[in-house]
């Protein structure tokens, strides 16, 4: 479930939130879910390895006139400027996203609102922008976004993915920049994890959960593309909608 919902446009917090109400579950062991989002970050990780390859071989030229002008460095600053934002929010904010957890009702709302921004994606602006034309602006937007998608029942990557579209970048670059936008996102969130670790004692079913996680994570990595490719993301959106108001109802 996880390595399914963290990268889908369906909100993987949305997910955990409506399973432990629908079952009167207690959230996983913490070292199970530190386990389980590194298996996520390890998929992004090896999804765009040609593009994380190509940001690390362009890093000791930095300075160099000749690669002022790289794509890959222009990425990876666009990525260190919109992870500031979201960054921001999540220290001063997060203790009040997190007590949204025990409000399924609530969050039914808010995976009504991922719908919302996913169907309304139909008709976001095709101005078709690269990484050339990609502004700090944009990076800040997405950032905020990615942010505001602490809140459970938003969709990190719905929000992230349609305010690329909104913004008018291309599909592949704003399914691009939304996923490696979240590699500092869940390792900072991983590290705050691990930091409140006592010693595991059941770590078998923690690394068998990480490789599921890994593998699915993949595997929905490379579904999503394909769908934002196509211009079909909007799609999720009447998934988004259904969940949404079961939840609202059984709360």
């Amino acid at each position: 479930m996880q390595g399914l919902t963290e990268f889908l446009p369906i909100s993987s917090s949305g997910h955990l939130v409506f399973f432990q109400s629908l079952f009167g579950m207690e959230g996983p062991h913490l070292f199970f879910d530190v386990m389980v989002h590194f298996g996520t970050l390890l998929a992004v990780l090896i999804f765009f390895r040609r593009d994380i390859s190509n940001i690390a071989s362009d890093l000791p030229t930095l300075f160099k006139k000749e690669k002022r002008d790289s794509q890959h460095l222009r990425l990876l600053l666009w990525i260190i400027l919109g992870s500031i934002p979201t960054g921001l929010l999540g220290v001063f904010l997060g203790d009040w996203f997190e007590s949204l957890f025990s409000k399924p009702g609530v969050v039914g709302g808010m995976l009504l609102i991922t719908g919302l921004i996913l169907y309304l994606t139909r008709w976001a602006k095709k101005e078709e922008k690269n990484i050339d034309k990609m502004t700090w602006l944009d990076a800040i937007l997405i950032g905020i976004a990615q942010g505001i998608a602490i809140t459970p029942g938003i969709s990190r990557s719905g929000a992230t993915i349609s305010t690329g579209l909104f913004l008018g970048l291309n599909r592949e670059l704003s399914g691009k920049f939304s996923f490696l936008l979240s590699v500092p996102a869940i390792l900072g969130a991983t590290l705050l994890e691990a930091r409140k670790m006592g010693m595991a004692t059941e770590t078998w079913p923690a690394f068998l959960g990480m490789a599921a996680a890994f593998l699915v994570g993949l595997f929905s990595l490379t579904f999503l593309m394909k769908v934002i490719r196509m211009g079909k993301i909007g799609s999720f959106s009447y998934y988004c909608f259904g969940l949404g108001i079961l939840m609202i109802l059984l709360s």
